[in-house]
């Protein structure tokens, strides 16, 4: 099954708030060979992403095989960093699904929000569905 043109557009619901503590950000920071373990990783935002791109991967009707997806592009905007104590919630919408050379090309945006609703990053991330064989 290829994967849905008609996801484009399409926004889910927003994750459950993601508390950033401390011991979660040293160990990211140590995974990415950061040299401060208190300061919150520009590349963090994936670990709260994951759970939007979740919600993408099991919808019934996207044509998304999880076994044939490589992660093709990663990119982050922000309004203010992430620091210690923020309560993000996340929400996804696909922004693009395209075909090049029998492969899918999905982009997703994850907007994450503190808890008084204030906009702090966006991650995009670009999904590349292997075509068959």
């Amino acid at each position: 099954m290829p994967v849905n043109p008609d996801l484009v557009g399409r926004q889910f619901p927003p994750t459950p708030p993601y508390l950033v503590g401390r011991e979660k950000v040293r160990e990211f920071a140590r995974a990415v060979l950061a040299t401060d373990t208190d300061l919150v990783p520009a590349t963090f935002p994936v670990v709260i992403q994951e759970a939007t791109l979740a919600q993408l991967l099991a919808e019934p009707d996207a044509g998304i095989d999880f076994s044939r997806v490589v992660h093709g592009e990663q990119r982050f905007t922000y309004s203010r960093p992430i620091v210690v104590g923020d309560e993000l919630t996340a929400t996804l919408s696909v922004t693009s699904v395209k075909t090049l050379g029998g492969n899918a090309m999905v982009t997703a945006e994850s907007e994450m929000v503190d808890a008084g609703g204030e906009h702090v990053v966006t991650a995009i991330s670009t999904l590349v569905v292997r075509g068959d064989e």
